[in-house]
This record gives C-alpha cells, structure tokens and sequence, in this order.
C-alpha cells in the first residue's frame, strides 16, 4: 500500500523514489515487521498469561520440560500479525504471489489457531482432531497450488521442477506440479510444527531458511540477475524478498521473547502458519529441491517421527529414545540451550549449501 503513496509522493519530492526500490522495500518490511513484535511482544504475553493460556507438558517428555508448564502460548500470532501488516505496508499489492502466500499463511495460521484454542483454552486435550486437521490443510494446500497453476502466466517456466547444481535442466510437471506443491505446502507446515519442540529451535531455523529464499525470489525476479545466474526468470516473483524479509523481522522479535527461557510459545498457529509460508515460497521461486536442503534440519525431525512409528509398529522396538529427534539427544544427556544452537549451526551449514546452488551450475 505504501507503494501506490510513495510513487504518489514522488510527484513533488523525488527522495520518495527510493521507496520504489526492492531492496529497499524489503528493509522497511523487515524493519517494521521486528518493531511490531517488539512493541506488541510484552502486551501480548500479558493477555496470554491473563486468560492462563499456557503450555501443557506431555506426561511422557522429557523432565527438564516440567517447570515450562504455564508459559504463555499461541505467540505465533504475533509473528502472523507482524507478516501480514508488514506485508500489506511496504509489498505490492497488485502482485498475485503476495496474496496467494498471505492466505497460505493466514489459512494454516487459522487452523493452528482453532487446535491451540481448544487445547488451551477450553480444555480439549485432542485440540482439532488429526482428520480434521489435515483435512483443512489439504483443503488450503490444494486450492494454494491450483491457485499457482491456474494463475501461471509462463507454464513451461512456472510449473517445471527445475533440478539443482544443473545449468538450464527442468522437467516438465504438468498437472502434476499441482500434487509436488500439495505435498512441499502441506509437508513443510507439519515439519515446523514437529520441530517446534524447544525455544527458539524453530523459529530460527525458519528465519534463516526464509532469509535465504527472499534471495532466490529476488534473483528470479530479476531478469539480468536470473540469466546470469542461469535460473529461471519469473516476473514478479521478486515481491516475495518483502515477505520472507518481514517474515525474518517478525521471527527476530520473537526469538526475542522466545529464546531459552521462554517466555512465550510459538503454538500450532505460528509453526503451522510459517511451515507453509515458507513452502509456498519455495514453489514460487520454483526452488523446492533446494529448500529440502536447506530446512534439512525440519526434514529430519520429521522422518525421525516417521522412523520412530513404523519401527515400534513393525518390531517393538524405538529407534530413538524420544521423538522428534531433538528429544532424543535430550534425553541422552545434552542442555536443551546445546541442542537448540547446535541445530542452529547445521540450519545455516545446509543455508550456505543452498545458495551455493546459485553459483555452481
């Protein structure tokens, strides 16, 4: 919205053109984004603890977890709120990219809120039942990637999967481009939420992986930088540096309040939200290989879920001796702080893999 004003102001002061840069555009996003959670941050943590909507600790988690039961939760409505007004400010609102992955957001928001709210707030211990969930999340990837397809102004170009490390090598989708967004949307949602499990482990991880894909929409929306680069031109897709930028303020003010010692959770509602945001992203910027790269530490705390199930199913046995993952190097002794940097470290290892994909082709 800021834009249409500020090219409006330019008319009698030419210093308002600076506003009509990207890059710019995308700090300001940032900017705002970080000051809205700082400043909404400690009244919002208020509310929560005022209607005692606090975390509840599995019977069966770890014993360091216990003094965190009570701390206030559903704070990923602050980073939501954050996004989403930073967005509409500095973003350009004429852009079909921005509204397909502002509802993404706002839809899986809306479903986290509903299981937090009746896990929380009117004592449900099943929250929204798993069918129900994963129905609503089908219902919200699906019309997200038919949105993408029907809207693709260049097919060839916007629904082909373009292969990592290989100069000018993409393979057509088709109709199935439909399904690979589905799964990438749907999947990276509950992947966050799996790992949202420690503060700060999740939030992280989701601002640098974000930081990181504002880089690939900025270069695929560019055409010079996408030639050189030897990576798709998408117009457009370069309104997606504002969100991933107001994304990785609105995330920075929350690790704020969410670094060891919590203050305050994430919820479903911010791990749900920023899973499928960050998913719907990547499939814009047609970058899906490389964000399962990059969120690696997501993938894997979800396929040790995976593990964990089908090996307990199958045999008896556990693979490890919690799931998630980040459970069990907890139990096997290691300071939750330890667990949460050290998948820090691997999150900006696999970062810098990622966007060396950018160079080496």
């Amino acid at each position: 919205m800021l834009l249409y004003l500020t090219e409006y102001l330019t008319r009698f002061e030419t210093a308002f053109n600076v506003f009509g840069y990207l890059t710019m555009r995308a700090i300001m996003g940032a900017l705002t984004a970080l000051l809205i959670a700082l400043l909404v941050g400690p009244w919002m943590i208020r509310r929560l603890s005022f209607h005692q909507i606090g975390q509840t600790v599995r019977e069966f988690g770890p014993e360091s977890h216990l003094p965190k039961a009570g701390t206030p939760t559903m704070g990923g409505t602050l980073i939501l709120v954050a996004v989403i007004v930073s967005t509409l400010l500095w973003a350009d609102p004429g852009n079909r990219f921005v509204w397909i992955v502002l509802l993404v957001t706002l839809a899986f928001g809306l479903i986290g809120f509903v299981d937090d709210y009746r896990k929380l707030a009117l004592g449900d211990s099943r929250g929204l039942p798993a069918r129900w969930k994963y129905f609503w999340q089908s219902v919200a990837g699906l019309a997200a990637a038919t949105a993408l397809y029907v809207t693709a102004k260049n097919p060839a170009v916007e629904t082909a999967l373009l292969i990592p490390f290989v100069k000018d090598l993409m393979i057509p989708l088709g109709t199935f481009y439909v399904v690979l967004t589905y799964f990438v949307i749907v999947g990276s949602s509950n992947a966050v939420n799996l790992t949202d499990g420690l503060d700060g482990l999740a939030i992280m991880p989701t601002v640098l992986v974000g930081g990181a894909l504002g880089i690939f929409a900025y270069a695929t929306g560019n055409a010079r930088f996408s030639d050189y680069l030897g990576i798709p031109f998408i117009p457009g897709t370069g309104e997606m540096l504002v969100f991933c930028a107001t994304l990785v303020g609105a995330g920075l003010g929350f690790l704020w309040f969410n670094t060891y010692p919590a203050q305050v959770f994430m919820g479903d509602v911010g791990a749900l939200a920023l899973g499928a945001a960050l998913g719907t992203v990547a499939v814009v910027v047609r970058q899906e290989i490389v964000f399962f790269v990059m969120a690696g530490v997501f993938v894997v705390e979800t396929v040790s879920v995976i593990l964990q199930v089908a090996s307990f199913r199958l045999t008896g046995r556990r693979i490890f001796r919690m799931a998630p993952l980040h459970h069990h190097f907890e139990l096997k002794g290691w300071a939750e702080p330890k667990v949460i940097v050290r998948f820090w470290i691997i999150t900006v290892v696999l970062v810098l893999v990622g966007l060396a994909t950018l160079k080496l082709r």
